[in-house]
């Protein structure tokens, strides 16, 4: 009994002195760990290529070859559309730059569809309102609704008087507003006029 109590002790203690000798191990320097310097190891950087002109499905392969993960993608336009079929998008801009980067950094594509010219400048941000009213005219009514707080009342109407539903959003484009821009948003309903993109208002 005393030599199989002795045993057992004598494997719990080895395995126990193997469990600390692996967890007392830092992660090495592919990890991420910080060089005894405290700044990031070089295996955490990566040169990030210009994907500018580049298709998005192109774009986000040669990102991933360079060793990003973190991809996202925008509509370059302000009109809020999702990026469904990344072949049918191609990049205009890309945050960050082309260069070295730490390699979990998030790499943005600000794109438009194949067919369509790139915006002089991005267009993509959309800011929340807070509490004045921004001017929408020319964005699109879905990035308009994004923008506003989520208890606000809104309504759309067709601009052009035919009374055509407006059922996605992202295919249309504010003509007019109320309250107006600049006008103090308090919890108000907010009225908008909207034409398809390519039509006038």
């Amino acid at each position: 009994m005393r030599t199989r109590t002795r045993t057992t002790t004598a494997a719990t203690a080895l395995a126990a002195a193997a469990l600390l000798a692996l967890t007392s191990c830092g992660p090495d320097d592919k990890g991420g760990a910080a060089g005894t310097d405290g700044k990031p190891s070089t295996a955490d950087t990566a040169t990030l290529p210009d994907m500018t002109g580049k298709g998005l499905q192109s774009a986000q392969d040669q990102a991933q070859a360079a060793g990003f993960r973190h991809l996202a993608s925008h509509d370059a336009l302000g009109r809020g559309r999702h990026q469904v079929l990344d072949r049918n998008w191609k990049v205009c801009a890309q945050t960050p730059k082309a260069g070295e980067h730490p390699t979990d950094t998030e790499v943005d594509f600000a794109t438009v569809k194949l067919e369509e010219d790139c915006p002089s400048t991005d267009q993509g941000d959309v800011q929340e309102a807070g509490t004045t009213m921004p001017d929408f005219k020319g964005k699109s009514v879905k990035v308009a609704r994004q923008a506003l707080d989520s208890s606000t009342s809104i309504t759309v109407t067709d601009a052009s008087g035919e009374d055509r539903m407006i059922l996605v959003e992202s295919n249309w484009q504010v003509c007019s507003q109320d309250p107006a821009p600049g006008a103090k948003l308090d919890g108000q309903p907010v009225a908008f006029t909207a034409v398809k993109f390519g039509e006038s208002c």
